[in-house]
C-alpha cells in the first residue's frame, strides 16, 4: 500500500456508488504498483475520486463525478465476464467528521472520522455484498416461481408428468447460486482490511447491521435449501416412478412369455 496522508484523503461529504456489472471482473491488467491498497484493489479515479474493485463483478466508486463515472464504467466493462443486462446499483452518502464517532445515521448516511483506503474498503465491501444479495434474492425468487408450479403438478398428477431435465435445471440454479455466494463473494466473511486495522470492526459491524447482510444471507440459504430439497424430492419421485414402470414392463414380459410357452405346449 502506498503511504497516503489521511488529511489528503479527507472530504467534508461525498457520494459512493456501487455497480454489479457481471459474473466476474478480471483485474489482472491493472498496475498494482499504482494501487492505494489491494484485496480488494483500490485505485484513484478521475480528479479526486477512488474505485474499489471486486473480482466477483462489483465496482464501488467514491467521490467520482458523473462524467468520470460514465467514462470509467465504459472502460472497465471490457474486463467483465458474462455482463448483466441491467447492472445492479447502490448509492450511499458519506460525511467526514474528523475526530467523530464512526456510525450510520438513521437516514443511512455513513459517518467517518477520515477517508482512508481501509475505510473505503470496508464501506465498499458492505455495499458490494448488499448488491450481490439483492441480485441473488431476485434470482432465487425466480426459481421459487418455477418450483411452485412443479409442486402443484405433483399434487394434481403425481410424479408421472415431470421431466428430469427440468428438475436438474432447478438443482443447477441452486448449486450455482450457492457456489457464487460461498466460493466467490464470501458474503459472511469479514474484509481483509480488518486484519490490519481491527479498530474498524465497529464500523464494519454497524454497516453490516444497517444493510442486514447476515440476516439476508441466512434467509437466502434457507430458501436455497428449500428449493434444493424440493427439486431433489421430485427427482427421486420421478426416478422411483420410472423404476416402478420398468418393473411392471418386466413382469408383463415374463407373464407374456409364460402364456406364450403354455400356448405352444398345449396348442
Amino acid at each position: 500500500m502506498s503511504e497516503e496522508s489521511p488529511a489528503a484523503l479527507a472530504r467534508h461529504n461525498l457520494i459512493v456508488r456501487g455497480f454489479l456489472l457481471g459474473e466476474r471482473l478480471d483485474i489482472r491488467g491493472f498496475e498494482l504498483t499504482q494501487a492505494l491498497a489491494t484485496t480488494p484493489l483500490t485505485l484513484r479515479v478521475g480528479r479526486k475520486g477512488y474505485a474499489v474493485l471486486f473480482r466477483y463483478g462489483v465496482v464501488v466508486l467514491f467521490d467520482v463525478t458523473a462524467d468520470e463515472e460514465a467514462h470509467y464504467l465504459a472502460d472497465i466493462t471490457r474486463l467483465v465476464s458474462d455482463p448483466l443486462p441491467e447492472p445492479g446499483r447502490e448509492q450511499a452518502h458519506i460525511d467526514i467528521v474528523p475526530g467523530g464517532t464512526e456510525h450510520v445515521d438513521p437516514d443511512g448516511t455513513i459517518i467517518l472520522a477520515e477517508l482512508t483506503p481501509e475505510r473505503m474498503q470496508v464501506v465498499a465491501d458492505v455495499l458490494a455484498k448488499d448488491m450481490l444479495l439483492e441480485h441473488f434474492e431476485v434470482r432465487v425468487a425466480g426459481v421459487f416461481d418455477r418450483v411452485e408450479p412443479l409442486a402443484g403438478r405433483l399434487k394434481r398428477h403425481g410424479s408421472r408428468n415431470f421431466k428430469i431435465k427440468e428438475l436438474l435445471s432447478q438443482i443447477g440454479d441452486v448449486l450455482l447460486t450457492q457456489h457464487r455466494m460461498v466460493g466467490r463473494a464470501e458474503v459472511l466473511e469479514k474484509p481483509e482490511a480488518l486484519w490490519n486495522l481491527p479498530q474498524l470492526e465497529g464500523l464494519f459491524g454497524r454497516l453490516e447491521r444497517e444493510y442486514e447482510i447476515r440476516e439476508r444471507s441466512r434467509a437466502l440459504d434457507h430458501k436455497l435449501e428449500v428449493i434444493s430439497n424440493t427439486a431433489e424430492t421430485l427427482l427421486d419421485l420421478v426416478h422411483t416412478s420410472r423404476s416402478l414402470r420398468v418393473e411392471w414392463y418386466i413382469v408383463f414380459l415374463i407373464v407374456f412369455e409364460i402364456v406364450l410357452s403354455l400356448w405352444e405346449k398345449f396348442f
